[in-house]
């Protein structure tokens, strides 16, 4: 895709650190796991007291224990989050839809599906890995649901061609569905099924609903990209004629 863009704006920064790389709830675990140990302690601490007569300072730490538990009241509900991976053709045009909707916490642009550990941007488009470009979206259940991403994805993408998105040809711009449980796998064979008997196009849809495999976050300088370099974006965006083509088929909902 990067063959479509013209060096409007200069080069961008490719050495920093993949932030995004540290999972939300990666660090939740690493917080649960500070307060099972911390609990333990302050729990058998309190027994002590309690056996030995120290009364005050068993229910002044009980207290502190309370007070704790209430503070971290949002930190233990965001254990509840869960992730949705979606393929839809170039990554920097599947981010923007799911970024600005209410309970989404963050949108991963990257790479699944493949053998490849670790790859590279240059090695995945250049095809041979297996890896599709993809987004990864850790998100709320209780503000938004699996079906309403589906909704959203299958709206922002063509689904009736293989191994192809608009103008980014190659098993790497396939369009897929990466499910992470039974439930997932229900909702979108659900959804996959449903759009088939109520498509607004002829064409079959192809779209592939497949397992999903170890994620591998892209560089850096692809994060969020229509948003550090909305210039090129858009005219990349114009020149691969996916507006229109979305329009073709959805009409009125495309990009919705």
């Amino acid at each position: 895709m990067d063959a479509l863009i013209p060096s409007i704006e200069g080069p961008e920064e490719k050495g920093s650190p993949n932030l995004l790389a540290f999972r939300p709830i990666f660090l939740l675990d690493r917080v649960l796991f500070f307060l099972y140990t911390l609990f333990s302690r302050k729990a058998a601490f309190i027994k002590t007291s309690l056996e030995e007569g120290h009364l005050k300072d068993g229910i002044l730490t009980m207290m502190g224990l309370l007070g704790i538990l209430v503070s971290l009241t949002p930190v233990m509900a965001a254990t509840n989050l869960e992730k949705a991976t979606f393929a839809g053709g170039c990554f920097w045009c599947m981010e923007d839809p799911f970024d600005k909707i209410p309970g989404v916490i963050s949108v991963t642009s990257g790479y699944t599906g493949g053998q490849k550990k670790n790859p590279t941007y240059e090695e995945v488009s250049a095809g041979g890995t297996g890896h599709a470009e993809s987004v990864q979206i850790v998100y709320d259940p209780a503000k938004v649901t699996y079906e309403m991403l589906l909704d959203i994805f299958w709206h922002n993408i063509d689904p009736t061609t293989k191994d192809r998105q608009f103008c980014d040809e190659g098993h790497q711009y396939r369009s897929a569905i990466f499910y992470h449980n039974e439930e997932q796998l229900r909702l979108a064979l659900q959804s996959k099924k449903r759009l088939e008997k109520n498509k607004p196009f002829k064409e079959p849809v192809v779209t592939e609903i497949v397992q999903a495999s170890e994620f591998f976050p892209a560089e850096d300088y692809h994060q969020h990209y229509y948003r550090k370099n909305p210039i090129r974006y858009k005219f990349y965006r114009a020149r691969c004629g996916r507006d229109k083509r979305l329009k073709e088929l959805w009409g009125s909902k495309a990009g919705h």
